[in-house]
């Protein structure tokens, strides 16, 4: 056999390969509108790193509205409005990285945070943020903003082996998230850029100073048409 037809035999090969990954990830993000992920890849690292796993996935009307809009306030304000971008912020990125070569940094929305706990790992890699650009457009044209939410106040880490705002709000406030007060969400929020780093109980001197600007921006957003629609308390089903 020639090294043509060998070459054409493995290019097939390599097309289905691909073609039946792109289906199984596709029924994936599907599935995950409705369900939720047996794990990923970050609490898999939580479990060996010898961090455990706490977590607790519970449905959006089981979330206090506090818990919903402190996220919102402290990661991406305009997370109604925006298509999963913040292309401003994205701008602003690229500017500043072309004057500081090898620098990346984040311009990350409660989307893009969601399409990397989920479906990926941890890192700062252009390739990365390439995919993570992919299952972000993905995820907000098959769950819409809410399922969104849901999943970012479900999967989110929010301390060492801390997932989800049930857990934290168990472990830190020993009370469920469905009744979790404005400053204690404010305060849960503040530790999103490094739960690791920030302790909520006790309080840090980071989420001590970060947490009472969150509450300002929570009483400022709340009155918005759009906040209100993600917020808004609802029956349970």
């Amino acid at each position: 056999m020639s090294k043509n037809s060998l070459l054409r035999k493995a290019l097939q090969k390599i097309k289905k390969i691909f073609i039946i990954l792109f289906v199984l990830q596709l029924i994936y993000i599907i599935m995950l509108k409705w369900i939720n992920p047996p794990f990923t890849i970050t609490q898999i690292v939580s479990l060996i790193e010898g961090n455990g796993l706490r977590r607790d996935y519970i449905d959006i009307q089981d979330m206090s509205r506090n818990a919903r809009l402190a996220v919102i306030a402290s990661e991406d304000q305009l997370f109604p409005d925006h298509n999963g971008f913040d292309v401003k912020s994205i701008e602003k990125v690229i500017t500043e990285g072309s004057k500081k070569a090898g620098r990346i940094r984040g311009a990350s929305t409660i989307s893009q945070q969601v399409a990397k706990n989920v479906f990926l790992w941890q890192g700062r890699s252009w390739i990365r943020k390439a995919i993570e650009a992919y299952f972000t457009f993905m995820i907000e044209k098959i769950w819409g903003k809410k399922r969104i939410l849901e999943m970012y106040l479900n999967v989110a880490e929010m301390g060492k082996g801390i997932f989800g705002i049930e857990q934290a709000a168990r472990q830190y406030f020993n009370k469920s998230a469905k009744k979790l007060t404005r400053k204690e969400a404010a305060m849960i929020a503040a530790c999103l850029p490094n739960p690791k780093k920030y302790k909520v109980k006790p309080p840090s001197r980071y989420i001590d100073q970060r947490y009472p600007w969150i509450l300002r921006q929570m009483n400022n957003l709340e009155g918005d048409k759009d906040i209100q629609f993600l917020i808004e308390e609802e029956k349970n089903k």
